[in-house]
């Protein structure tokens, strides 16, 4: 099957998806190339529309083993007909539990149709110099399997004549999807080093942070993908005692065997 061209739709706040989904599209190799950052909210105004003969690869971090609620609630307004989909999530070395599965089925809700899907890892949101969680993936090694996943992909497309004899990707997840409780947390203190660049406003996705005062956070916008530490050019943020530093403490010592990408295709 020949295809128009790729749209990239990514939710990456500290950019590890972004990293995965362009490797992949190296891989693929095909233009024109779109890309929609869901990242800023301004994208997520905006519903994608899709035709048959485009090929969208997706992209989102896995939160405690699901899709994040900001991204699924844009992919619900999703309009497709018989568009050609890939799934891929990243996850934090951890698990990613349902979220593929997720993603899957949201996308075939919809009108596309999933040809391929990956599970890779990248470094998790809670992972920092002193406790570390997959520290600076995805590497070279992990971008290289995305280029290589993009053209088995590829190889795919031209071994199809008809969207007729696309079968169904078996993902791993199961119903109902594993349920969880949203943190609602004051997890993040500021330091002395801020001088109040407004640098965690703008990469925070979800407008937590006050662009005339960096050190005033809404907890209950927040989604802890702590966007606003990583991002911070004077470590000016960090992570106070409580459940998100227990967390990442607990991770650090139980999640230091390096998974490797899984592909389903």
């Amino acid at each position: 099957m020949k295809i128009r061209s790729l749209k990239l739709v990514y939710f990456s706040p500290t950019g590890t998806t972004k990293k995965i989904i362009e490797g992949i599209a190296r891989g693929i190799n095909q233009i024109p190339v779109e890309t929609i950052d869901i990242t800023k909210a301004q994208a997520r105004k905006q519903p994608l529309q899709t035709a048959e003969n485009e090929l969208l690869i997706v992209g989102v971090p896995v939160y405690v083993g699901r899709v994040p609620a900001i991204a699924i609630d844009w992919l619900n307004r999703v309009k497709a007909n018989n568009t050609l989909a890939v799934c891929t999530v990243v996850y934090g070395n951890r698990d990613y539990g349902d979220a593929l599965l997720e993603l899957k089925e949201a996308l075939v809700k919809h009108g596309c149709v999933p040809i391929a899907g990956a599970a890779f890892i990248g470094e998790h949101s809670f992972s920092s110099s002193t406790m570390p969680i997959a520290l600076a993936r995805p590497d070279i090694n992990d971008v290289n399997q995305a280029e290589v996943f993009g053209k088995r992909i590829n190889e795919k497309l031209y071994s199809l004549t008809s969207i007729d004899y696309i079968t169904d990707i078996d993902v791993p997840g199961s119903y109902p999807y594993q349920d969880f409780e949203p943190w609602v947390l004051d997890f993040i203190a500021v330091n002395s080093n801020c001088s109040l660049c407004g640098i965690c406003a703008q990469a925070c996705p979800v407008g937590a942070i006050d662009l005339r005062n960096d050190a005033l956070f809404d907890k209950e916008k927040c989604i802890l993908c702590c966007a606003c530490i990583k991002g911070c050019p004077e470590n000016a943020l960090t992570v106070k005692p409580g459940p998100v530093k227990n967390v990442a403490m607990q991770l650090s010592q139980t999640c230091q065997r390096r998974r490797e990408p899984e592909f389903f295709i």
